[in-house]
């Protein structure tokens, strides 16, 4: 018998302890406090895939790579991508301390209650493939005007393919997740030869290396380096922001306590890698950087690969390797999106979460949430269609809203010394967690004002940062949600389960974990 049944069992046994009432043998309280209802699916290889494919940190990057070049041209994209490695990892190894004394599904959300203590715990608790598509066949359509209605087209045609995948297919997820890595390792690894090799082949020249090293290029319009550079570390993050992915299937691995951590770090060590030997390979393939911020194509990348290729046909090919990379990742976005709203509905935290915190028994997972995702992004599109402005706000605030959640669990665990929680097998030490957690937060704090700033100037309406909008905005609405719910039938998470330890899993100071 496994660690993990072994402490399912305890738990069940802690829990009709506590209530005075028989647990049938078949009935198994997890480390949420929920009964366990997911099959335990994925195996260690698995849900390191899924952390990687899911990620698909060099793809993420690629896609707003003209962006990043803004602020300070290769050598900023380059040093900001490895400065922003650097803070994140230290995220990382707080999400995979929590994660290994918590494996909760719910992820941060469960974490904020708990590290919080009791007392405020209730308080705390596509496009992309589209611009993909339509830039390859612009490649061979030069005189094509992309309209925002084609990038739709193939987003909601996408969307529901890699949905309806995740909803009937459960049981071949984890084969998906090893396609997926096999994919996104494989072809990165054949972009960076590419690239290395075609301007050679073609006498097409390559960059120097001053101009990839050296040569800062600031054409944001503002005028302090200093600044540029922090905002810039922006793009670093959308490539390796998400951390805490796999603690999300923490309820369908065998002994998460320790296959969690391991797989996070994994994971970031390996997006962070790719990105690097991505970013240097590409910029070296480069001959001409004011015809790729020139481009008006819906995916600048299409004009790196040209110029690294000089074929259309080569840049056709990296591109289908990107999108299908883009592929295997959304159905890795809907397994976790799924599995995140249903932890949130099974609490009573949601609207109409009586009908999502439903788990189908014919296919063996959170099918009502995970359609609900679907149907939420479909209507996302169709802001693309009516404002790629407005579209474009609610994807830039994507690292500003995922770093605050962080923030709302790891800022409780920093405040209270990590007193509330019982340390799992992954757990560092006092002055090395307390120190990596407050480095965490303060980065957090600061650069989210930062990232608040406008991202070029003159500021005008097209160009303006509306993330401080939605990120305020959306906290408003959750701030009256939860004053209506919190007399309305809102639990919060089951704390019960999180002082449980069990005999057999002892505490590893981390060095000795590494």
């Amino acid at each position: 018998m496994s660690n993990e049944t072994t402490r399912e069992k305890q738990d069940a046994t802690t829990s009709a302890g506590s209530n005075g009432e028989g647990v049938g043998e078949d009935i198994i309280i997890n480390a949420s406090g929920h009964v366990q209802e997911l099959d335990r699916n994925f195996g260690f290889f698995s849900i390191c895939s899924m952390g990687i494919v899911t990620g698909n940190a060099w793809s993420a990057l690629g896609s707003s790579i003209v962006v990043a070049l803004y602020n300070g041209g290769p050598p900023g994209v380059i040093y900001e991508l490895l400065a922003v490695s650097t803070f994140y990892m230290g995220i990382a190894a707080c999400i995979a301390e929590l994660a290994s004394a918590i494996p909760s599904s719910a992820g941060v959300y469960h974490w904020a209650a708990v590290t919080a203590g009791p007392r405020w715990s209730r308080i705390c608790s596509c496009a992309i493939i589209g611009n993909v598509v339509i830039s390859m066949y612009t490649l061979f359509h030069p005189e094509f005007v992309p309209k925002s209605w084609h990038v739709f087209v193939v987003y909601v045609i996408v969307t529901w393919i890699c949905c309806t995948g995740v909803l009937f297919a459960n049981w071949l997820l984890p084969l998906l997740n090893r396609l997926g890595v096999i994919l996104i390792l494989g072809g990165v690894l054949v972009t960076i030869l590419v690239c290395a090799v075609m301007p050679g082949v073609k006498n097409s020249g390559y960059a120097t290396n001053r101009s990839v090293w050296k040569d800062w290029d600031n054409q944001t319009g503002w005028t302090n380096d200093g600044f540029v550079f922090l905002a810039g570390m922006l793009n670093g993050a959308y490539g390796i922001g998400t951390p805490d992915i796999i603690s999300h299937l923490a309820e369908e691995i065998p002994n998460p306590r320790a296959n969690i951590p391991k797989a996070i770090f994994a994971s970031m060590l390996i997006g962070i890698g790719t990105c690097f030997c991505f970013l240097v390979a590409i910029f070296y393939s480069i001959h001409s950087f004011d015809d790729v911020l020139s481009n008006s194509s819906t995916f600048p990348l299409a004009e790196i690969y040209y110029q690294a290729t000089s074929s259309r046909g080569g840049a056709v090919a990296l591109l289908s390797i990107i999108c299908a990379a883009m592929v295997f990742t959304l159905f890795g976005v809907y397994t976790t999106a799924g599995r995140m709203l249903w932890t949130l509905a099974r609490d009573d935290a949601t609207p109409f979460s009586s009908y999502l915190s439903l788990v189908s028994k014919r296919h063996r997972n959170p099918f009502r949430a995970t359609a609900a995702c679907g149907v939420v992004c479909t209507l996302m599109g169709c802001i693309y269609v009516g404002s790629t402005t407005a579209f474009n706000a609610f994807v830039g605030s994507f690292v500003v809203l995922t770093t605050l959640s962080y923030l709302a669990a790891i800022l409780p665990h920093l405040l209270t010394r990590r007193v509330h929680v019982t340390p799992g097998p992954f757990w560092m030490p006092e002055m090395m967690g307390l120190v990596v957690l407050s480095i965490s937060c303060a980065y957090i704090i600061v650069w989210n004002v930062v990232y608040f700033f406008p991202f070029s100037l003159p500021v005008t309406a097209k160009n303006m940062n509306y993330s401080v909008v939605i990120a305020g905005g959306l906290t408003v609405l959750v701030t009256c949600w939860w004053f209506w719910k919190n007399t309305h039938g809102y639990r919060g998470p089951d704390l019960g389960h999180s002082d449980t330890i069990v005999e057999d899993e002892a505490r590893v100071d981390v060095l000795e974990w590494l």
